[in-house]
């Protein structure tokens, strides 16, 4: 039996790990082994969006979470994830800042790094991110969310600095990833986004 060990791993890590595995056509009857009360109940909640089978046992503090395919899985998966795209449009995202929340900045940085890595794992991505002020040092050199962006546009993301932020933080020649916008180009595709979500 296939084995999905997650003991240790921050959130939403054991749900990106299992999702990518019942998203493999072979994904058989597997065993989740989580460390928290919160990663199972995160797991069991999938399971029950994606149809699977599911039961658990808790031993010690570690939680065995049996997962299988029932009879018409595939078919509810598939049902399951043209529900999520046709109820959602992609939104236009504005990352003003390299922290995620107001608060302790470590706990900021940590949050946005989750957010940008788990967004790339999304059922849908957004189609513009535009990165504003503090939020350009996550598109250029040493920041720890690049792969996740390249990944991103990849699959056609557009990904936008703004370039006087960039001059101001002296990082123009540190961009990475997406293009150099101007502030008349991000408002302009702000107005004509049916979803703008600003962080």
């Amino acid at each position: 039996m296939n084995i999905i060990d997650c003991k240790g791993l921050a959130c939403p890590m054991p749900v990106i790990k299992t999702k990518k595995y019942f998203d493999l056509e072979d994904s058989k009857e597997t065993l989740v082994i989580v460390d928290n009360e919160v990663a199972k109940n995160n797991i069991l909640r999938l399971a029950k969006g994606l149809k699977l089978n599911s039961s658990f046992e808790e031993e010690n503090g570690l939680y065995t979470i049996q997962l299988s395919k029932g009879e018409f899985t595939k078919i509810n998966q598939e049902v399951y994830q043209e529900e999520i795209v046709n109820k959602t449009v992609a939104p236009t995202i504005l990352v003003s800042s390299n922290l995620l929340g107001n608060g302790d900045d470590r706990l900021g940085e940590t949050l946005m790094k989750v957010y940008i890595n788990t967004l790339a794992e999304a059922e849908v991505l957004p189609e513009i991110l535009m990165f504003i002020n503090g939020g350009v040092k996550l598109t250029c050199s040493g920041s720890d969310v690049l792969d996740s962006l390249n990944s991103m546009r990849e699959k056609g993301v557009n990904i936008i600095s703004c370039g006087a932020c960039l001059d101001f933080y002296n990082l123009k020649e540190e961009l990475k990833v997406g293009e150099i916008g101007n502030m008349y180009q991000i408002i302009d595709l702000m107005n004509k986004s049916r979803n703008t979500i600003k962080l």
